[in-house]
This record gives C-alpha cells, structure tokens and sequence, in this order.
C-alpha cells in the first residue's frame, strides 16, 4: 500500500513535469528561446528559478549534513545567501548584466565576457572550465538525491543516481531553458512548504525554540567525532557557537563553506544567464523579495535541522547526528527523517528532494551543453544557427553521463565539499573579470584574459598541491613532491583555493589592464549604452 501511495505521488509529480516540460518545449522555437526563454520571463517565475537552482539537495542534504558536524555556525552563510546571493546579486550585478547583454546580444554568461572584452579566446577558455569543472557540482546534487532515496526508501544507490539524471535529461534535451525555468517554479514552490513543514515539525519535536536550541547548546561536550571531521576537530567550541578563530576547524567552515559559497554564488554561470531572460530592471526589482524569502527558508530550515538532529540523535540513540548516520554527512537529513518522520512526510520530502535536485541539475545541464554548443563549438569554428543547438544537446547527454559515472566514484561526504569547490573555482577563475566587465570601463581584453587565467591556474594548482581535502586523495603532490600538501604548517591546508586564487585574479586583472592599452571609447559607450541611468528600463 505504501509503495502505491509513493509510487502515485511520484508519478503525478513526473507527469506534471513532463507537461511543463512539453509546453516548454511548444514555445521553443529558435535558439534566442533555448538560451534565455526569449528575454521575456516573468519576475516570479525567473526569482524562483534562480533560487531553485541555487538551491538544492546539495543546501538540503549536504549543507544539512556539514550544520549536524559544525553547529550553528553554519547559519553566517545564510545571510550571505540572502546579502550577496540575492540582494547584491540581483541589485548591482542583474541589472547591469541585463543591459548590458541586451546591448551585446549575449545569450550565455561566457558570451557575455567574450563580447564585453571582445575575445573569442575568453569565451571558449570560459565554456571549457565550465564544462570540465560543472559535472563535479552536478555530480553531488545528483548524490544527494540518490543518498536520500538510499536512506528513506531502501532502494539501491546505483539504480537512484541512473533514474534521476534521465528524467533530468529528458526535459532539459528538449525544453532548453523555458523548460528548466517553468519547472524550476513549479519545483521551488514545493521545496519552500516541504521545508516550511520539516523546520516546525523538529521544533515541536523537541520542545519548541528556546527549549530546542538550549537542548543543542547543553551539547558542548559532546564533541564531533566521525571520519570527516576528527582530523580538523581542533577548535570545536560548541554547537551553539563559532569555532576558536583561526583553528583548522574554524578555517574550513568559514573558509570553504562560509565565503566559498557565499561569494561564489556572484559568479555562477547558471544564475548569471537568469538576468539576461527578463525584459526590465522591474522584473528584477520584483524578485528580490521573492528569491529572498525562498533563500532564506530553505538555507535556515536546511541548517537549523541538521545542527538541531543532534539533540534529537543524542536523545534516542546516544550518538551525535554524524554518527547515527554512520560517519557519512551525506545521510544526516535522510537518517533523520526515516527515523523521525512519518511515512507520508518522507514521500512528500522526497518529492520536495526531488523538486530541489531537478531544478538544479536542469540548469547545471543545460549551462554545460550551451557551454559545448555555444561558447566551444560555435566559437571556435564559428558555426551558427541549428547546428549549435544540436551541440548543446548533446552536450547534456554527455554531462549528464559524466555526472553519473562521477556519481559512482566519489567518496562519502562529498556533497557540500563538491558544492564549495564549484562556487570557489567560479569565484577565482569568473568574479574578477566579471565585476571589471560590469563597473570599470579601463578593464581590457588582455587584463581580462589575464585575470581569468590565472584564477584558474591557481584555483587548480591549489586543489592538486595545497588543499589537503583534494591534494591528499588525489595524490598529486605526493607523486612529485613527496608530501601530501606543498606546504604543511596550519592554517594553509585547510584554506579553501578562493581565497588564494580570487586575490591574485583581482591583482593580476587590475595590473595587466593598466599595462595595456584602453579599450576605444566607441565600444565601451555600446557596451554601457544605458546601463548607469537605467531604473527601471
């Protein structure tokens, strides 16, 4: 009886996606629709979009699980999802890209770059890292997913991971980003009330506010302790409380998880190209209310459950969260709603799951398929038309078959550390170029080139040779120097890459722009024709 009721709900879930992904797919008529929905999105939809792909079950699942292991202390990215992910975001970045790419007719965010400075070379150098680097986030969304249904459901992992990125595939092949957009709406709605329901419902479990969160704070001698976390326990102050400034503990919740995605997310080329499908600043202005409150729900629901299930954890089994979860941060959330919730609630969450996965891996994928057709393939044998959208889609099927082998392959507790490490290889390798492309009009294409560059090698060198949590595994840096990390002594392991890699790309973009020559005033006024008077236009 149960497996009916899921397999019901799941299926009208499906069917009235693939129906939005039909209607999608009607008005989708040349590659203007394909790229960015035609430039006439509505505010709602495109705010909620926006706030469905920026979060997902790597917020739910993998951020959940990484508040059960540092605490609360978590909840200083919630705010900078709020200030820069949608506040700064949509304000000072949204309406000048807007303008901007209306001015140049871009219709993806490497576009955007490539026609702002006008080089080919930094539109298919962008779309490469985007469609090398993107497949480990889409990975993770798509772990999350399969974790949660492994936990709840009892289903094999590998069968989980398959059946989600084919249904994914299905409508973003066929529907271009009108179909990612129109679902995103429908599936962001119902992320919103499923964590709505799942925050009252662990506050009613255990007391209430006050008596919750003192039940959580009385916990600080219990310390964390499983496989992730007993190498950079040192600095563990409480679950109420931040960890002992500079502490390895403190550097990898504020480094990595904190700033990696709270700057990160200004750069993601899947948010970037939303501001480009609205017609005016209005609809933008209109939005910011809406993705705010979205972010806010789901970031606060996502990591407020996760620190406060280890009250709930420690009372019933006498463990914390993290271990009753078996040492995996990935199974925290779906260990806690199998043994919590009703049975009913766990289905509708999974739908809730998967509306967050869905959303967010339509756009991954789609930004990688645009990344090959558009920014690769188009650029470099300057092929247009049809042709490029046929690229694009079968770059989805082929990101979407290496998110799903890379799904197989990736460790436990992968979800928000793969999450943090997109958004810092975006911050170090886009964010410098992209705010001189936006606000300083003496940036140049060589400074441009040089600045994305060097991120990027720098991001990458860091990961492969001082960034213990990718250096050790990978093993690089043993093979050629002999030790785990280039450089041992704290804090440096534990600095997450953009936060040596975003400097130098500011560096290196502002010196090499002032050593070359300006760009002629007759392009930059075309670039910026309207964009510091325009309101509301």
């Amino acid at each position: 009886m149960d497996l009916m009721i899921l397999s019901i709900v799941v299926l009208v879930f499906l069917l009235i996606n693939g129906y939005i992904g039909y209607i999608a797919w009607r008005r989708t008529k040349n590659a203007d629709d394909y790229l960015v929905a035609g430039r006439e999105t509505h505010p709602f939809v495109m705010a909620l979009s926006y706030g469905a792909t920026f979060i997902s079950t790597a917020a739910i699942v993998g951020f959940g699980g990484v508040a059960a292991n540092y605490g609360m202390g978590i909840l200083w990215l919630v705010f900078l999802n709020i200030i820069i992910g949608i506040f700064i975001a949509f304000v000072f970045f949204g309406k000048r890209t807007r303008k901007m790419g209306h001015n140049l007719g871009a219709l993806t965010f490497p576009e955007f770059l490539s026609r702002r400075f006008n080089s080919r070379f930094i539109q298919y150098f962008s779309g490469a890292v985007i469609f090398i680097g993107m497949p480990l986030y889409a990975a993770v969304v798509l772990v999350g997913m399969a974790r949660f249904v492994e936990t709840t459901l009892q289903l094999d992992y590998n069968i989980a991971l398959v059946v989600m990125a084919i249904i994914v595939a299905v409508y973003v092949v066929f529907g271009g980003i009108r179909g990612v957009m129109y679902t995103d709406a429908l599936q962001g709605s119902i992320m919103f009330f499923g964590m709505i329901f799942l925050l009252g419902a662990i506050y009613w479990m255990l007391g209430g506010v006050v008596d919750a969160n003192q039940a959580l704070t009385n916990l600080v001698n219990v310390i964390p302790s499983n496989a992730t976390a007993a190498a950079t326990a040192t600095g563990f102050t409480g679950w109420t409380t931040m960890p002992s400034l500079g502490s390895p503990f403190w550097w990898t919740l504020v480094s990595s998880l904190i700033l990696g995605v709270g700057i990160g997310v200004l750069s993601q080329p899947q948010l970037v190209v939303r501001f480009m499908t609205v017609k005016s600043n209005k609809e933008l202005n209109r939005g910011v209310l809406i993705g705010g409150l979205f972010i806010f729900v789901m970031t606060f629901g996502a990591y407020v459950v996760g620190a406060l299930s280890n009250v709930y954890f420690f009372q019933t089994t006498g463990q914390t969260a993290v271990q009753a979860a078996g040492g995996n941060l990935d199974k925290v959330i779906p260990a806690f709603i199998a043994a919590a919730m009703p049975l009913w609630f766990t289905y509708l969450f999974m739908v809730a799951l998967l509306s967050a996965a869905m959303s967010t891996l339509s756009a991954q994928f789609h930004v990688q398929g645009t990344a090959l057709g558009r920014d690769i393939y188009e650029t470099i044998l300057r092929k247009t038309g049809g042709s490029s959208v046929r690229v694009a889609r079968i770059g989805i099927v082929i990101a979407v078959i290496i998110a799903v082998i890379l799904g197989f392959i990736l460790p436990a507790s992968i979800v928000a550390l793969g999450t943090a490490l997109w958004f810092g290889i975006t911050a170090a390798a886009f964010l410098a170029i992209y705010v001189a492309a936006l606000y300083w009009r003496r940036a140049t294409k060589e400074g441009a080139i040089a600045g994305l560059v060097s991120g990027a090698a720098v991001s990458l060198t860091w990961l492969l040779f001082g960034f213990k949590k990718t250096a050790e595994p990978l093993g690089v840096s043993k093979a050629l120097m002999g030790q785990s990390t280039i450089i041992t002594s704290v804090p440096w392991p534990t600095v997450d890459p953009m936060i040596v890699a975003l400097p130098v790309a500011i560096v290196v973009t502002i010196v090499v722009s002032l050593l070359t020559k300006p760009p002629e005033k007759e392009f930059l006024d075309k670039c910026f024709e309207g964009v510091d008077r325009a309101k509301g236009k």
